[in-house]
């Protein structure tokens, strides 16, 4: 299968490469900037794609099985101003309406769309258990992320089978939240957020990479999907298996006054969550690597682990 991947120099789409190659299929990353990019997975190769147009993007589907496109702006960077806000909207909306567009021109049916999406779709729901049933929320997030989905819808009229991976917190040693997540542990002031009830929905990153392969594999495989761990944690437990494993303290509560005075309305992605289960994932069949938090911690923070005294 030959995949093209707009969006794919950052963490998912890199750990997403590698999958693919080790599994014989071949890849290309498109990306605003090429030239930037160093240390790509041996065998990725990189074309350069302005994110918005479709004209421009149409030759690049030539000779393409399928297209994963995870192009957007991170949400975790800076504050949410009106204008930040705009930009992480927009930088999703455009892309992903480019890509269908595109798709729907060279009309070749049996290509593939996995449209990225996130859980946030679903808003803040305390401990309720949410599947891909789930109504959407009604905060920022989820409208992103409803209007993200629905960019690319275009594609189903048109006869192409598309898959939308609304995905959790990705955990990786190497980057996103997790290597954030363990300072204050490595300062021994590690603790609960906010009230600690929270849950964290989340996904190790070699099953990230490995479900979104398995449902470019699977002709069966459409709609929305879960892409987090069936094993659902809150933000206290989450806190309490990292310092277990590195030997630290994780007792010392971050007021959640603070985190909204220091980051403002972005302070959601930490103080509120979801208790999100991956039915339709695991029901098509696919098998975790790292089903519990406690497996996958310990698999990424082996080393470090290792040398914290």
């Amino acid at each position: 299968m030959n995949v093209l991947i707009p969006g794919g120099s950052g963490l998912v789409g890199r750990a997403l490469s590698r999958e693919l190659i080790s599994n014989g299929h071949s890849c290309w990353i498109l990306s605003r900037r090429p030239d930037a990019i160093v240390d790509l997975p041996a065998g990725a190769r990189v074309a350069a794609w302005s994110g918005t147009s479709a004209e421009a993007l149409r030759p690049l589907l030539e000779g393409v099985d399928a297209v994963v496109n995870l192009a957007g702006e991170s949400i975790g960077v800076g504050r949410w101003t009106a204008s930040r806000k705009r930009a992480i909207l927009r930088s999703r909306t455009e892309s992903s309406r480019a890509v269908a567009e595109a798709l729907v021109a060279v009309g070749n049916q049996k290509t593939v769309l996995i449209q990225a999406s996130a859980v946030g779709f679903y808003g803040p729901r305390e401990d309720e258990e949410v599947t891909e049933d789930g109504s959407a929320g009604n905060d920022f997030l989820a409208r992103v992320c409803r209007e993200w989905e629905a960019a690319s819808e275009s594609v189903e009229a048109a006869g192409l089978r598309r898959a939308v991976i609304r995905t959790g917190v990705v955990l990786s040693a190497d980057a996103g939240a997790l290597p954030k997540m363990l300072l204050p542990f490595r300062f021994f002031a590690g603790g609960p957020l906010g009230s600690g009830r929270q849950f964290v929905p989340w996904i190790h990153i070699a099953d990230e990479a490995g479900a979104i392969r398995f449902l470019l594999e699977d002709e069966q495989a459409r709609g929305p999907f879960n892409l987090v761990a069936p094993g659902t944690v809150t933000n206290r437990q989450f806190g309490q298996a990292i310092g277990e494993i590195l030997g630290r303290p994780s007792a010392l509560p971050t007021p959640a006054l603070a985190l909204r005075t220091m980051l403002g309305e972005m302070s959601t992605l930490l103080l509120d969550g979801q208790r999100v289960i991956p039915k339709r994932l695991l029901e098509s069949g696919y098998e975790f690597k790292f089903p519990d938090l406690e497996s996958a911690l310990r698999n990424l923070l082996g080393s470090s682990a290792a040398s914290t005294p």
